[in-house]
């Protein structure tokens, strides 16, 4: 796949584990949902976490933002539920 777009989703948490807990639960997504038209990083820095999707065209770039912005709210909410 050749991206021709991209978009960086930034998202900062209270605490460097809340952000570790976070990108724990994503992570496992990367190797599973990429396909011809889109990929996706993930990174974290403290309490920072930053997932950077690649895609082909516009419509899958589009797609790609919702999925990974559903997957990162499931992710939260999850946490929120444990205190």
């Amino acid at each position: 796949m050749t991206a021709t777009h991209q978009t960086h989703l930034t998202a900062e948490y209270g605490s460097a584990d809340r952000a570790r807990a976070i990108e724990r639960s994503i992570r496992p997504e990367i190797d599973d949902i990429e396909g011809n038209r889109t990929t996706a990083r993930l990174s974290r820095n403290g309490r920072q976490v930053e997932l950077t999707v690649e895609a082909a065209d516009l419509v899958a770039l589009r797609a790609g933002i919702n999925t990974w912005l559903t997957l990162r709210g499931v992710a939260e909410d999850a946490l929120a539920g444990r205190k």
